[in-house]
Order: C-alpha cells, then structure tokens, then sequence
C-alpha cells in the first residue's frame, strides 16, 4: 500500500530532521570529548601514582567523589565499603543506564619506568608488597570520570538517566571480608535506581591500542576455588604398608580430576579448565604424612556446567582417596559467574564502538578464561562488556607484557577511544528508547 504523498513527505522531513539532529549530537560529543581528554590523561596519572587495593580504595573514592559532585550529580559513598554512585538525571523521563569502572589495584611492584610510576607500598597477607594498577583499573575509572563531565554537560538533551558506578574490590575482597559488584548489589545497588541495560569495559595488552574486541554471550569465565584435604595414616616411608598414604591418593585425584572435562562433561557445549596450583604435604623425605592440602580454580563458561563440575570434583576426589583407604574433603568457594553479553544489546552496541574506534578497529574476539565480577551486573540485568587494546604501535601484543604484570604498559592514545565508546553507548541506547 502506498502512502499518501503528504505523509511521505513528512516521513523524509522527519529523518533528515533526525539525521541533523544525530549530526549535530555528534558534532557536539566531539567537541566535549576533545575538551575532556587532557583531563582524562590527567586523572589517570594521579590515580595510577596513587593505587590502594580492594576495599581500602579511600583516597580514590574521596577523588571521584569530588569530581562528580563538581558535576551537580547525586553522590553516594560507602557503597560495598569504598564504592561512590553518581546519578545524573536527564532533561527528559526515560531509563536508567549503568556504567561501571573498577577501582581496585594489585599487589605488584611496578617495573615500568614512568614519571608517574606507582612507589606505594602496604601489607599484603603479612608481607611488605608493592601496589600497581597492573590491570588498568586506573584507566578505567579516568574514562568514566571524562564520560560523566561529558554526559553532565549534556544533561538537558538527555532522555534518561545515568549511573556512574565506581565500583571497589574487583580483584576480590580481602580475606574474610565481602566486597565488589555482588555487595553492592546486595546492599540494593538495583534495587534503588532500577537501571535497565549495564555496560562496562577493560583495557588489554592483547589487542592493539584503539582496537575494541566484543563478543555475544559468554564472553568470559566463571572463576571458582576448590581446597582439597586428603587425610591418611603417617608412617614411617621404609613401610607404607603401616599407614595410609596421602601422597598417592592426592596424585591419583590430581590425574582423576583431569577427566571431569575431558570425559564426563558435554564440552559441545562450552570449554571448561580444572586446575591445581597448590600440592602440599609432608616435612620430611622418609615420613609418610598424615595429610595433604591441595588447592586450584575452575574455568568455564556455562552455568550448568559449572554445577555438574562441582558435584563431580567432589564425588571423584571423595572416591579416589576412599579406594585409597583415605578420606577426601571437598570445599567448593563459588566465585564469579559467567560474564554474558545479551546478544540484542550487543548487537545494538556495535554502531557505538564504531563510532569511538572506526569500522576496521572493532572485531569479534575468542572467549577469554579470565573472568570478571561485572558478571553479578549482567546477571540482573542486560549488559554488554568489551575490551579495549592498549599496546602501543611498534609493541607485538602477543608478546606484550600482560594483565597483572609488574611491567603492564597502556599507550595513553587509546583513552580517547574509550571514553568515546562508554559515552555513546550510553547516549545511543537512550536515543534508541526515546525513538521505539
């Protein structure tokens, strides 16, 4: 059916109405994008010079807060301990969107020769250790810091609103304490501001600078500890036969264990990693022990999975020691879930980071065993997680230092980029909303 002339002529007046206005946004976010950069680069600095590990990130908090409340947002402070909230109301009723940035540092003991290189130093399970934001948590929080003077700029022509969540204790909490995106979501982080979509992103050493990698649904692992102890007889070594071996048990669960993945889990599914890190047990070369502690993770990247791994850890090392004539006891420490990219927000995600990198610099990248706490956000909610390359040109990032490495290097360049793609995500997903 044809439409009326009058209504076709209406339409086209609408989208290139649209289409100026869209020109004009982004000629707009350019502008303010290009004013906030030196100021990202300037915060980045300061917080890397100042790095503080999980839930004792106090400076860092005091930092933000100053910032936003610059910005005439809502701040709260305290959340899950050091955690601060930004909220911005805009112009116009309409959503909420999250926005995450993880705060926390490591400690590592900073090898890189920088101006503003890391020399802070604290106690860490006892012992003097350095700390660095080796994982580039500094960064990320510098971009949300320029991504909210931006969008408070913009407050007016938003139709919707934003929540900055500054977020503590991505590394994990300290022993015996709480912490991170699952406190704050406990202490009704959601539950008050009700935000519809989360996004949130993570510089790499494996990706050139200024490059973004994506991928729909499971994008990273879970992450969960297991503790073994296997408790047998001591005994003298020259007569085993007088106790009951630990060591020979513990060896045959380590290999037992090995075939949870490779045989009695449906890898067609997802891949999935049992590992052991720690083996420990006995003093002395010729004194069988009493017991043994044995300590390792699991990767994986479907949640039924990772259910049907714990029951079968727990049944294979149990039966193993027991035919042993040991015992076995298994102590499961669920950690993070799966992180999962909604394929729909994904797929409405990737005109932004196109936008912010370029056509040629955004890709579909593989799974990635590690994991991340952002996952307790996407569970609640839709959420769209990324990565951005910080290896500089002329730097192989196959063979660029990683991650948490003391030697871990950001080229400052692909800042820009980034605070670009958590901006207009953010605009483009309330510009979406507004137009359904």
């Amino acid at each position: 059916m044809k439409k009326p002339l009058k209504a076709l002529s209406l339409s086209v007046l609408a989208l290139v109405s649209h289409g100026a206005l869209a020109q004009a946004q982004s000629n707009n976010l350019d502008t303010a994008l290009k004013k906030t950069g030196p100021n990202v680069i300037e915060w980045r600095r300061h917080i890397h010079q100042n790095p503080e590990l999980g839930n004792r990130e106090f400076e860092t908090a005091k930092y933000i807060t100053r910032h936003l409340k610059d910005l005439g947002m809502e701040v709260e402070t305290g959340i899950a301990h050091t955690g601060v909230i930004g909220f911005l109301k805009g112009g116009q009723p309409g959503p909420t969107v999250a926005l995450r940035a993880d705060m926390d540092a490591l400690p590592v003991t900073e090898q890189v020769d920088l101006p503003f290189a890391s020399k802070a130093t604290t106690q860490y399970n006892g012992e003097e250790v350095g700390v660095m934001h080796a994982c580039g948590h500094d960064t990320h929080v510098a971009m949300l810091m320029g991504a909210a003077e931006v969008l408070a700029g913009m407050r007016d022509e938003l139709a919707g609103n934003i929540l900055f969540i500054f977020q503590p204790a991505e590394e994990g909490a300290p022993d015996g304490e709480e912490g991170g995106a699952e406190l704050m979501l406990k202490e009704g982080l959601f539950k008050k501001y009700k935000p519809a979509v989360a996004f949130g992103q993570h510089v790499t050493s494996s990706l050139p600078s200024g490059v973004i990698g994506y991928r729909s649904g499971p994008l990273m692992a879970s992450s969960d500890q297991f503790k073994i102890h296997v408790h047998g007889r001591q005994t003298h070594g020259s007569r085993p036969w007088g106790g009951v071996d630990p060591i020979t048990a513990a060896a045959q669960i380590v290999m037992g264990t090995q075939t949870l993945v490779s045989r009695q889990i449906d890898i067609t599914k997802e891949p999935a990693v049992v590992s052991f890190g720690i083996i420990d047990g006995g003093v002395r070369n010729n004194i069988i022990p009493d017991s043994v502690y044995m300590n390792g993770t699991i990767r994986n990247f479907d949640m039924d999975n990772r259910q049907e791994i714990f029951k079968r850890l727990k049944v294979t090392a149990e039966k193993i020691a027991e035919a042993s004539g040991a015992a076995a006891k298994v102590e499961i420490l669920e950690g993070y879930p799966v992180t999962v990219n909604n394929p729909t927000l994904t797929e409405e995600a990737i005109p932004a980071l196109k936008a912010a990198a370029g056509d040629d610099k955004v890709m579909v990248i593989p799974k990635i065993t590690g994991a991340e706490d952002f996952s307790f956000f996407a569970n609640e909610i839709p959420g769209f997680y990324y990565f951005l390359g910080v290896t500089p040109k002329g730097t192989d990032p196959s063979t660029a230092a990683s991650n948490h490495s003391p030697q871990f290097y950001v080229d400052e360049s692909a800042l820009k980029i980034g605070t670009r793609a958590i901006t207009q995500l953010a605009i483009d997903y309330l510009d979406r909303q507004q137009n359904q």
